[in-house]
């Protein structure tokens, strides 16, 4: 049996100590993937967007050009994995597809002209290129700043981060390369028709996608979202064709003939016969 004397405080200023260093010792967990990726100025932070190999990028941009009712394109292909090689480089294309493919239709289309001379217009590779990377990162952006306004509106709204975001409508962009090139062909059904087949494609993809974070909104919410996903996808297609494939043909107005110098009228001479 322990005596009064066997009974003795113990100094417990490690433990304090202890618990001192673990309140002040920061959160490993909530800052072990700034940790992996470093600072957003450092070359390891960029390059985790880029983390995907040959065999991703085919399979996204197969994903891209088969919409699949249910299969989602954030959950099916990138597997909380979005990166912007693949977009980066689709935008790059397109850019270049939209320039070199208008002036090849320029070139098909005036080229029995005598007066025509073929001049290649270097300044529509600076127009296609901000015109394509403002979409892929100007609308991703608002489509983004909606859903997370949403949010704060019903709670039960869901939404992807703003790289998935981008990620989505860069991807959705490559089925507009094959389709530039068929607008080189001087043939205006042909060039509707492909406009056609390549919004309804690409714009089924961006549907089903956004389609499960905004289906519990209210009705006018959704209606608005996809109406304006879709029509601003149409409005990139058919503003490119018009500007870099509608070519202007040179009408040869008719040059007015002089007025004669010479205003004299002809003289009739009539004979007449005297009768006896």
């Amino acid at each position: 049996m322990a005596t009064p004397e066997d009974l003795e405080f113990e100094d417990f200023q490690d433990v304090s100590d202890l618990l001192t260093v673990s309140l002040d010792a920061p959160d490993l967990s909530l800052l072990g993937e700034e940790n992996e990726r470093g600072s957003m100025w450092t070359f390891e932070y960029c390059q985790s967007f880029f983390n995907v190999d040959t065999v991703q990028v085919l399979d996204r941009i197969r994903g891209s050009l088969i919409p699949l009712p249910g299969r989602n394109f954030v959950r099916h292909h990138l597997h909380s994995n979005p990166d912007l090689y693949g977009p980066l480089w689709i935008c790059v294309t397109l850019a270049f597809s939209l320039s070199i493919g208008g002036n090849l239709s320029t070139f098909l289309t005036l080229k029995g002209d005598p007066k025509y001379h073929y001049r290649p217009q270097f300044h529509t590779v600076s127009v296609a290129a901000v015109s394509v990377f403002l979409y892929a990162l100007l609308v991703p952006l608002c489509v983004w700043g909606f859903l997370k306004w949403r949010q704060g509106m019903e709670r039960h709204i869901r939404g992807y981060s703003y790289l998935e975001t981008v990620c989505v409508y860069g991807y959705s962009l490559f089925i507009y390369i094959p389709t530039s090139v068929l607008w080189i062909i001087p043939i205006p059904w042909l060039r509707w028709v492909s406009i056609l087949v390549a919004v309804a494609i690409s714009g089924s993809v961006l549907v089903i996608t956004f389609w499960p974070v905004v289906r519990d909104d209210r009705k006018a919410a959704v209606a608005v979202a996809v109406a304006a996903i879709v029509l601003l996808h149409a409005l990139l297609a058919i503003g490119c064709e018009l500007y870099f494939f509608q070519t202007a043909v040179p009408t040869v107005a008719p040059t007015p003939t002089p007025p004669s110098s010479n205003n004299t009228t002809p003289l009739t001479v009539t004979s007449t016969t005297k009768r006896t």
